[in-house]
């Protein structure tokens, strides 16, 4: 550019372009093109452009009478100088003496000859893992003693791959003749009877108090029972005719039982409540499959009890292009186990398995299981229900030391008369 031209030039500077827009610098492997303008240039981009991966892939491709040149962005054959540096390239528009910058990248064209080895075909070779690699050699070079080793080991693999086999072919002649769907409730069935062994409340078997063997802190800490002052003040100020709505609701009779039999001192009233409310909790959670945000505001939940309730006792699942909680069967047992860990404490370490079962819609003797399972002492006792009728409650006491159930074990065998 001479000084004149110069001196009368300006620069004018592009405006924000895309892939598809950007200039193309090419330079060739082999040598310099005499004749450029004899070059048909195509130029071809990815299809996946939702991909962030593959939408600013590149192929440039030029043809001639007698060769096909081919530069991409992408892969092995990408110049690391595009990452490094911004290229641009400036057009000149003669008639108004204004220069033009666009975005450029830089293609590196090498001949395509027919008949050689592809880069696809390079790749599985690479992609080959050294065991191969080694067994190819062995096969080639290696001596007679390597050589049966190696056969050895293929024979082996070959019978591994035959049991492998036989164990598939076995287990899909299972699933045609008894069907899928028993073999999953089967599994489920199993599973949710293994579940209250796997979700019992922290248990300290070495306590030397009865009331430190299942801390109540676990259950509820310091801060989680201050919270719930305001809403244990509400059940206390519930009169006998909504006490009997509740009872007659028959949703909360655990919680109709306690509040009913309060205690005369008033820090074990306020005990009582607070506790009374967080199991009411717990027994409407037992009774959903699906949680809301919103779980509890309606009973004036504290913030605090609402986070503990969902984090600890519901999963969290995908479902209509939303996250949803629900309460699984695990759950369930889970929940039954930390309310009856609960009604322990309220109830001076015994709690009325029979209300119980009836609040968490749950067998009686599922319950048992897991009393059991907690290490309590079973009993028997009559309680009073209404015009002097007396009906027979079971219930689980804390006594130390704990229990230990024996569930495998089988019946004396009668020995033969000789």
């Amino acid at each position: 550019m001479s000084t004149s031209m110069a001196a009368s030039c300006s620069l004018m500077c592009c405006k924000e372009e895309t892939e598809t827009e950007k200039a193309a610098i090419v330079r060739f492997s082999n040598g310099n093109v005499k004749n450029a303008e004899k070059l048909a240039f195509s130029f071809y981009k990815d299809t996946d452009e939702t991909n962030p991966r593959k939408k600013r892939r590149r192929i440039l491709v030029a043809e001639t009478d007698r060769l096909a040149y081919a530069g991409q962005n992408f892969g092995t054959a990408e110049l690391k100088c595009n990452n490094l540096c911004k290229y641009y390239v400036g057009v000149l528009n003669k008639k108004t003496m204004t220069m033009e910058l666009h975005n450029a990248q830089i293609f590196n064209m090498c001949p395509v000859i027919p008949g050689e080895t592809t880069q696809t075909e390079k790749n599985k070779d690479e992609t080959r893992s050294y065991r191969d690699k080694v067994d190819s050699l062995i096969e080639a070079f290696g001596t007679t003693k390597q050589k049966r080793a190696l056969s050895s080991r293929r024979l082996n693999r070959v019978g591994n791959e035959t049991l492998q086999h036989a164990v598939t072919k076995a287990a899909n002649t299972v699933i045609s003749e008894r069907g899928l769907e028993v073999l999953r409730q089967e599994v489920a069935d199993s599973e949710s009877q293994a579940d209250h062994l796997l979700h019992l409340p922290p248990c300290n078997a070495d306590a030397e108090k009865p009331e430190d063997v299942y801390d109540f802190d676990e259950l509820l800490s310091p801060a989680e029972f201050e919270a719930l002052e305001q809403a244990g003040s509400k059940l206390l100020s519930l009169t006998p005719e909504e006490l009997q709505k509740m009872k007659d609701e028959r949703n909360c009779l655990s919680v109709v039982a306690h509040l009913e039999n309060l205690p005369t001192a008033t820090k074990a009233q306020e005990r009582i409540s607070r506790c009374s409310f967080y199991l009411s909790l717990l027994l409407k959670l037992s009774r959903q499959k699906s949680i809301s945000r919103k779980f509890g505001q309606e009973e004036g939940c504290p913030r605090i009890i609402q986070n503990k309730i969902l984090r600890n006792f519901t999963v969290e699942s995908f479902k209509n292009g939303r996250v949803q909680n629900m309460v699984s069967s695990t759950m369930q047992s889970k929940l039954a186990t930390f309310c009856l860990a609960l009604l322990l404490h309220m109830g001076h370490m015994t709690a009325d398995l029979t209300l119980l079962h009836c609040d968490l819609g749950i067998s009686e003797t599922k319950l048992v299981e897991m009393a059991k399972s907690m290490g309590l002492t079973l009993n028997k006792m009559s309680h009073k229900t209404g015009e002097e009728r007396l009906a027979e409650h079971r219930t689980a006491s804390l006594v130390l030391p704990l229990l230990k159930y024996d569930h495998f074990k089988e019946g004396r065998k009668r020995k033969k008369m000789s």
